[in-house]
């Protein structure tokens, strides 16, 4: 039976939960692709088990993905969810707080039996014991569903019972009317040499839409109307896959030939896979045997000539601290990016977190600076990534690129740019002198001329050791270590001649501004927006760049009264800002592995406010 109507929501947000062998992501990600089709707005938060392969049907296990969809300009995955679906024990145990009062609760309900539920730990069964009373429980028998649908088709049991993800996520098709189109071209591609798979879990989806559709299990469905984003050609894109086609695209537009050096490592990997596809475009990988070669390797190439970058987490700078210190010296442009996971140590790999702040700032020997740009969101993580590339070569200078988690692995629409509307830079490669010197410095970058080696008349050698300046041989001499240290420290300051003032996010001056950087963007945003429909005082900003810092920023937080900053670390950039501009900045932290609910901010802001 069809449901007694279809109703109009403004959003939903959905957490698919099972085992790490269930497939949620695969699920998740092909739901998110039919609403952006749609034309709606999403955000994600793919929720990955620490543990590799973690006993199945156990708490460390669970492997969960969120969505949320928008009829208009969304920021953030979603706070509390409106629908779990859970896969077993766990799943739901991990999840239920998550889940809004009344919310839509569907469990496979033939997954909760006495073994699964000593595996969650569970000593009553949570549907019996009184957890799931004031949601709407929605007990499915997926499994034999699944089975029952496949059962024509020669499957064996075992890879049947893997099926079951797509029959949930049928159901979810129907109740949200969801178009299937896309997920069925997509299985046909990927099971290509597979065609028995690919139909099974066709099979397996349509039978969740048809049990939707038979039973009267559901009184309604629900329509996203789609959003009204800014005209344009669009695609559903993650942080990383931003990442690297903002690096393709500075490779294109500079003229130079991009090198990635770097060893695998979560999250980051996922840009050396993404980059590894652009051979078309030149672009050469280098998968090394660690993260010291790594980021050896991309220094050799900015050597000789090409846009060297290397990827990688927190662990991994670690490891590539003294080579950075060896880029801060040679002088030669390098991007570092950094996917921050939480530490420290190898810490929580597929959990997110912004402690790496102060180690991009100082995590060298002796006086190395080195700029430092933030991506607030998946889409942002493309121009990000350009303008590290763009900096790290006008200025001589290795660039850290900060993402996280968080935003690496979510996803978003992302309105395609404009090719010729991207900043246009080039290599600085001549010199007019009757004698060639490596370190003769442009006036207004500071930068030195970019040669590549064994260019004829342009011999030159470069190292770890100090260099006398203009020259360039080794110099031990004290005067000359002392202005060679200033001017690479004046060098990176002139950087923020680049940024045009900073955009003021409501009145320029008042009770409360709120700063955010990196992937506390979409929360700091959206609960600062329901703070002034409140008629609080409050206004914020968002740093891309942290260091150099803007140059308005210090007379901007003069004309407030208090300063917030949100961070998922214990008050990093709250030491830098205190420390510059000798301001009495409030904290909020965390250091949960999980990005911020609005509403935690919110709450934030009103407690300040109503001292």
């Amino acid at each position: 039976m069809a449901a007694e109507s279809v109703l109009n929501l403004d959003e939903v947000t959905i957490r698919l939960a099972g085992d790490s062998g269930d497939g949620m992501q695969l699920v998740g990600t092909e739901l998110t692709n039919a609403s952006a089709l749609l034309g709606n707005d999403v955000g994600t938060l793919p929720d990955y088990p620490a543990e590799i392969r973690a006993p199945a049907g156990t708490l460390p296990g669970v492997s969960g993905f969120q969505l949320h969809i928008g009829s208009f300009d969304i920021h953030t995955p979603g706070d509390e969810v409106d629908v779990l679906v859970a896969m077993n024990p766990a799943a739901l145990k991990a999840n239920i707080k998550s889940l809004k009062p009344n919310g839509v609760l569907i469990v496979n309900a033939e997954s909760f039996g006495e073994r699964d539920l000593k595996l969650a730990n569970c000593a009553t069964n949570p549907l019996e014991d009184g957890t799931v009373d004031g949601y709407q429980l929605f007990r499915v028998d997926m499994s034999s569903h699944t089975k029952a649908a496949l059962k024509d088709t020669g499957l064996d049991h075992k890879s049947m019972e893997r099926c079951k993800n797509f029959f949930s996520l049928g159901m979810i098709a129907w109740l949200y009317n969801r178009p299937m189109d896309g997920t069925i071209k997509f299985l046909k591609e990927k099971f290509a040499k597979k065609p028995l798979l690919a139909e099974s879990n066709i099979l397996a989806m349509k039978a969740g839409y048809a049990y939707c559709e038979a039973t009267e299990a559901f009184a309604n469905s629900y329509e996203i109307p789609p959003a009204k984003l800014p005209a344009g050609k669009y695609r559903n894109i993650s942080g990383n896959e931003a990442i690297a086609l903002g690096f393709v695209a500075a490779s294109q537009k500079s003229g130079l030939e991009l090198f990635l050096g770097s060893y695998p490592i979560t999250p980051a990997s996922d840009i050396l896979h993404g980059l590894a596809k652009y051979k078309n475009f030149g672009v050469k990988t280098f998968q090394a045997e660690d993260e010291i070669a790594a980021i050896c390797a991309a220094i050799g190439a900015s050597f000789a000539g090409e846009l060297g970058i290397t990827s990688t987490s927190g662990p991994g700078v670690c490891l590539k601290s003294e080579a950075i210190g060896l880029a801060v010296m040679t002088e030669l442009p390098l991007v570092v990016i950094n996917v921050q996971r939480a530490g420290p140590s190898t810490g929580l790999p597929t959990k997110t977190e912004q402690s790496d702040l102060l180690q991009a700032m100082f995590g060298r020997n002796g006086e190395s600076p080195v700029p430092i740009i933030a991506a607030s969101r998946p889409a942002d993580c493309f121009e990000c990534a350009y303008e590290a590339a763009r900096i790290a070569v006008k200025y001589m200078t290795p660039v850290f690129l900060l993402a996280d988690g968080y935003i690496g692995n979510g996803a978003e629409p992302w309105l395609i740019p404009d090719s010729d509307k991207l900043n246009e830079f080039s290599a600085h490669r001549t010199f007019t002198g009757e004698k060639f010197t490596p370190y003769v410095r442009d006036e207004k970058t500071l930068a030195r001329p970019w040669i590549v080696p064994g260019t004829p008349g342009f011999e030159h050698r470069i190292g770890g050791l100090e260099k006398k300046n203009i020259a360039g041989t080794v110099n031990y001499e004290p005067e000359n270590h002392d202005y060679m240290v200033r001017i690479r420290g004046e060098k990176v300051k002139r950087i923020a001649q680049e940024w045009n003032p900073l955009s003021i996010d409501g009145p320029d001056s008042g009770d409360l501004l709120v700063i955010g950087w990196g992937g506390t963007y979409g929360a700091i945003r959206t609960a600062v927006d329901r703070s002034r429909e409140k008629g609080l005082s409050v206004s914020r900003i968002h740093l891309r760049w942290i260091n150099p810092f803007p140059q308005d920023l210090g007379a901007i937080l003069k004309r407030f009264k208090h300063v917030l900053i949100p961070e998922i670390n214990l008050g990093q950039l709250r030491m830098l800002i205190r420390a510059e501009y000798l301001v009495d900045a409030i904290g909020l932290n965390k250091v949960t592995g999980q990005p911020f609910s609005v509403r935690e901010i919110e709450n934030k802001i009103t407690e300040i406010l109503k001292k």
